[in-house]
């Protein structure tokens, strides 16, 4: 039957063709509208959770039979089924239906297709709404393993990176002025610690994933009897959901990935906010690999850092992604709402994007070279010695306070002469404080002054030696 509808916000008549009987038809006396069918699909983005779906039917089936509410024939049947029907769907050979919706609706016709009456079987106890719940928490547990592992493959390459140039002097900055010398293997170990957090952050995040929603059914739990925790063990999930009501309708689990996601994008943004900076020719701190990099189609001399410039680009996507998550749950009342249909082109792009982004910089950070003669150049200037010269009155029962404001007297006068304050001499430094000696010079030095910071945190190159060992250590124990 054909019939006329407005299509919203053109103010034109189109004509629209009714769908197949749907396996939930029963309750309607017409089938569905194919524009309400393209409105309301999700598969053309949902059956990347086919291999999720698959796992959980079986494990599904396998408790039915455990239970006796199926039989073991059943259950073997069904099983099949579903491992051939995943066969197909990874050797290419699937035809995903939008008429039949989701996923979740085009494998289980699928199934009944192959195997006849008994696939319609698989459904008994259970709902599309713990379905989805339950394929999304074991996603989202594959994803935080697979982006665990790409932080500690960063790690190691920066580690590796630090320790090569554990004894490079670079400027420290604060309000992007030369502060304090540092060692450029300390810098990167700063990066490092960034990414440690994310990696923490993704394992506390995955204990809350690995939640057994399945057997909340639609949200009141089920008449059969089941066995939840014969399930989750069956999948792996550490507990099962105590609230069938929150069972099928939280998606803290995905705000919460999400949130360690921005994070993560923020932390790579600020790292490639840097790899830009240092390439420019202005710094000139580090050359970028050529194959980390494109040319101009106008200037032929540009060597562009694009692939940093991108990671800052796309940390705005994944804040958006968690920002859609957030705004689709604000208004939710319990129990499932058709509203979280939306949480997966959200997630699935943060888990994309970070994905790309840490694949980038594990690519990128090994063929970093590193320009030292400009990094120490660099140092040189910007009077960065002077709280060394601070501390060192300090040291000879000056107090701090007072300390500071001498030195800040003698930065000036070296500003005036236009010389380091290593060039100055012994009497022009006299002028200021009687307790300035030869020996002063020793501490003025770019190499004294990160040397000296020989503690726990410092830049001093034995102490990112050290910290690159305990890194590593890290890394060892990091897996679980």
């Amino acid at each position: 039957m054909y019939y006329v509808f407005t299509s919203p916000g053109s103010g034109r008549k189109m004509a629209s063709k009714q769908s197949p009987v749907k396996p939930w038809a029963g309750r309607f006396s017409e089938g569905t509208d194919q524009f309400v069918e393209q409105f309301t699909e999700s598969v053309s983005f949902d059956q990347r959770l086919y291999r999720q779906d698959i796992r959980g039917s079986l494990a599904h089936v396998r408790m039915l039979a455990h239970c006796g509410v199926l039989s073991q024939d059943e259950a073997g049947r069904i099983s099949q089924g579903l491992d051939s029907v995943l066969a197909d769907i990874e050797a290419g050979r699937f035809q995903w239906r939008v008429e039949l919706e989701d996923v979740h609706m085009n494998i289980e016709m699928a199934l009944v297709e192959r195997i006849g009456e008994v696939g319609k079987k698989l459904h008994t106890a259970r709902s599309r709404n713990d379905q989805v719940a339950t394929d999304l928490r074991l996603y989202l547990r594959d994803v935080i393993d697979e982006l665990r592992l790409l932080l500690r493959t960063l790690m190691h390459a920066l580690g590796d990176v630090a320790e090569r140039e554990a004894g490079t002097i670079m400027p420290g900055f604060t309000h992007m002025q030369a502060a304090q010398p540092v060692t450029f293997g300390h810098h990167l170990l700063a990066w490092c610690a960034m990414l440690q957090r994310d990696e923490q952050r993704l394992a506390d995040c995955r204990r809350r994933v690995n939640v057994l929603p399945l057997g909340a059914a639609a949200l009141a739990g089920t008449g059969f009897p089941i066995d939840r925790d014969y399930t989750a063990r069956l999948l792996e999930f550490d507990r099962v959901a105590e609230n069938s009501l929150d069972a099928v309708s939280d998606r803290d689990f995905g705000i919460e990935f999400c949130a360690a996601a921005a994070l993560i994008m923020m932390h790579l943004s600020r790292f490639a906010e840097e790899l830009v900076l240092w390439a420019s020719p202005q710094y000139r701190f580090i050359e970028l690999d050529d194959a980390w990099c494109t040319g101009s189609s106008i200037m032929p001399q540009k060597k562009n850092p694009d692939v940093p410039e991108l990671l800052r680009g796309k940390t705005g996507r994944v804040y958006g992604d968690l920002l859609a998550l957030l705004t689709i749950m604000k208004a939710q009342p319990l129990a499932y709402n058709r509203d979280n249909q939306e949480d997966k082109p959200a997630l699935f792009d943060a888990v994309d994007t970070v994905r790309g982004c840490l694949r980038a910089c594990c690519g990128m950070i090994p063929g970093i070279q590193v320009q030292r003669d400009a990094m120490l150049a660099a140092a040189a200037r910007g009077y960065g010695t002077a709280t060394d010269l601070a501390d060192y009155l300090v040291a000879r029962n000056v107090a701090f306070r007072d300390a500071h404001a001498i030195v800040g007297r003698i930065v000036q006068f070296a500003i005036g002469a236009g010389r380091d304050l290593s060039a100055l001499t012994l009497d022009e430094m006299r002028k200021f404080s009687d307790r300035i000696d030869a020996d002063v010079f020793a501490r003025l030095t770019l190499e004294g002054s990160v040397t000296t910071r020989d503690h726990v945190g410092g830049t001093a190159p034995r102490q990112v030696r050290l910290a690159v060992e305990r890194l590593r250590d890290y890394l060892r124990n990091a897996g679980g």
